[in-house]
């Protein structure tokens, strides 16, 4: 995983993420010789015999260049102009196609599953990445991420893990890099430049909050192991706070939990 600038409770990013890094190869899912022709989708091919997109979470995706080239011919939400939030993008558009290539063969390609859901968001993340810009954004998109991983972990904790808060590991890339598309690029893009220690405070504190409330009703740790794990989760509350800088990070925090994590 590569080093992110600012400091991560590493321990507890592993336990919401233990297992997710992996490498989904697609390299030979696809004929060779399948050329499809699309008009304005040249700019997004890759003339690499073999694309690798490594991401700031560990995950790494790998395709031939046909392999990648068709998913840019035939999934054009990926990259399309009108950006949406990943998941408008994911459920309001196609996500799987088959195609008959040149020499008749039939090909399936989807990401209907899970994991091709986390894939789906990955790629996302990459083609946006190109349009926000890659190295000027690099601060501002690590920080997301951390702030989005530490939301995730915290509230893995609450439910002793799940398949859902692993998932959203990779996920959290194309909402990070949503939010580096709303990011104000200029002065003159900003509304609101007051002070947010009041808000940030509050909103702290309701988290704080929620692990007293969720400690309460929480019967699989009990004794000095409760305490233990008490400490740990205000930990990663600590770790928002001094993560949370001004007010855009402030709400893109409350949005990215109140969208992502409101059980009940």
């Amino acid at each position: 995983m590569k080093q992110i600038i600012y400091k991560v409770t590493v321990i507890v990013l592993l336990l919401s993420c233990n297992n997710q890094s992996r490498q989904l190869d697609r390299t030979n899912t696809a004929d060779e010789n399948t050329k499809i022709q699309k008009v304005n989708n040249s700019k997004y091919y890759t003339e690499q015999d073999t694309i690798i997109i490594a991401t700031e979470t560990g995950d790494t995706l790998k395709y031939s260049r046909n392999e990648f080239n068709l998913i840019v011919d035939n999934f054009p939400a990926l990259y399309s102009d009108n950006v949406q939030n990943p998941d408008l993008t994911y459920f309001g558009n196609d996500i799987w196609k088959d195609i008959v290539d040149r020499n008749g063969n039939k090909i399936h390609l989807t990401f209907g599953s899970e994991v091709g859901q986390d894939e789906y968001y990955i790629l996302y993340a990459y083609f946006l990445k190109q349009k926000n810009g890659i190295k000027e954004f690099a601060i501002q998109r690590l920080k997301l991420i951390d702030i989005y991983l530490n939301i995730n972990s915290l509230f893995g904790h609450f439910e002793y893990g799940g398949t859902y808060f692993g998932h959203q590991c990779s996920r959290i890339l194309g909402y990070a890099e949503y939010s580096i598309y709303l990011l104000p690029k200029t002065k003159d893009n900003i509304s609101k430049t007051y002070d947010i220690t009041m808000q940030k405070g509050l909103y702290i504190k309701s988290l704080r909050q929620l692990i007293e409330d969720e400690s309460k009703i929480d019967f699989n740790t009990l004794g000095k192991e409760k305490v233990e794990r008490t400490k740990k989760l205000n930990k990663i509350v600590d770790e928002l706070d001094k993560l949370i800088t001004d007010i855009f990070y402030l709400r893109r925090a409350q949005e990215f939990q109140y969208e992502h994590y409101g059980y009940y």
